[in-house]
């Protein structure tokens, strides 16, 4: 690693994403593997997948932006009909009440918030290593 002045000093990471095992979260039929957090911040990116039928049961917001990019299956916002399927990007701004969403496939998206997960830790979670 090569120091350039004024910026600050990082390392690179490389991840094998198919060699970590995927952590159930408290939600029942979704599962993460965290690739990249920043406690500081709250930012983070992570592959988050979605059993058949499981999805987020309620509207909510986000304390951050946050996006998702699908590399598989097909997740629907239900109260919009907006659907993610392979190849779909989505943004959604902080504080936008969204959901609920349920997956009509197993799916896989690539989860990534600029900040803090949820402004205060969700009812459908019982983990609060879930929420961020």
């Amino acid at each position: 690693m090569v120091h350039q002045p004024g910026l600050p000093d990082v390392a690179e990471i490389l991840l094998q994403s198919n060699e970590l095992e995927w952590r159930p979260k408290s939600l029942e039929g979704v599962h993460e593997k965290m690739l990249w957090r920043d406690d500081a911040t709250g930012a983070s990116i992570a592959l988050i997948r979605f059993e058949k039928g499981a999805g987020i049961p309620q509207p909510h917001s986000h304390a951050s932006n946050q996006f998702m990019f699908c590399l598989y299956g097909k997740y629907e916002y239900t109260s919009t009909g907006l659907t993610l399927v392979q190849g779909s990007f989505y943004c959604n701004p902080k504080g936008l009440v969204h959901g609920p969403t349920r997956a009509h496939e197993e799916t896989v998206v690539v989860e990534v918030y600029d900040g803090p997960h949820y402004p205060q830790k969700p009812d459908w979670y019982t983990d609060e290593r879930d929420a961020h």
